[in-house]
């Protein structure tokens, strides 16, 4: 298994990008949101990858960060979704938002990825909205993994002269402040699928914020009503 590619851009196409690592050109198919982000032709890249294996096809999957990587897999292991409506929507949501959509039981936002039928919507959603809990308390630790991953990293290059070590995108903390909040609300008795829904939200009304001030906007929503 291939699960993490280093080297040097060659090019990008509509859906997929082709990395050269010491020669060895590998053609990566990405979301659209990972393709913008990448930096230009010749520069240093590292993405993470995931490799579908048919009868009659090898194809690499690439992504920014171990976060999203988790939920190509876990979008994959609903029935009817392929890879190609995964990278859909992940290229619609982000893999924060996809974490928001399924935690909140947001439908209609999975919907809106191309090619993404209402019925199709709902099964993802029931079908990972108990497994969404689980993703986002590991968001922290993939976050760190990750970048312990990119500060370690070397340009495995022909040309013996040394070369900047390529870098995946920087992890943003999102993940790892909302890892915390649920980590506080689990101790506090909240159950984990109410817990995730409030940090879900609150997340979204108030980006940006730290541990406490998530907490706080989570138990404002979970508090009882009248």
């Amino acid at each position: 298994m291939i699960g993490k590619i280093s080297g040097l851009l060659d090019y990008r196409g509509d859906d997929h990008a082709l990395i050269d690592v010491r020669g060895v050109g590998y053609l990566v198919y990405c979301s659209d949101r990972t393709l913008a982000g990448l930096p230009g032709p010749g520069e240093a890249v590292t993405l993470y990858t995931d490799l579908l294996v048919r009868e009659d096809l090898l194809q690499l999957y690439g992504f920014p960060s171990l976060l999203e990587k988790e939920w190509h897999r876990l979008l994959m292991s609903v029935q009817g979704v392929g890879a190609k409506a995964s990278l859909a929507i992940l290229s619609a949501l982000g893999a924060e938002g996809v974490n928001r959509a399924i935690a909140l039981g947001d439908w209609n936002a999975v919907k809106a990825a191309r090619g993404i039928g209402p019925k199709t919507a709902q099964r993802i959603v029931n079908e990972l909205k108990d497994k969404a809990p689980t993703v986002m308390a590991l968001g922290g630790a993939l976050e760190a993994m990750q970048g312990s991953d990119s500060a370690a990293a070397d340009v495995i290059e022909s040309d013996p002269a040394p070369t900047p070590a390529p870098r995946a995108s920087a992890p943003s903390g999102d993940a790892a402040v909302q890892s915390e909040a649920l980590s506080a609300l689990s101790n506090l008795g909240y159950g984990p699928g109410e817990a995730a829904g409030a940090v879900a939200q609150a997340a979204g009304d108030t980006p940006g914020a730290d541990t406490a001030a998530l907490i706080r906007a989570a138990l404002k929503l979970l508090a009882p009503k009248g």
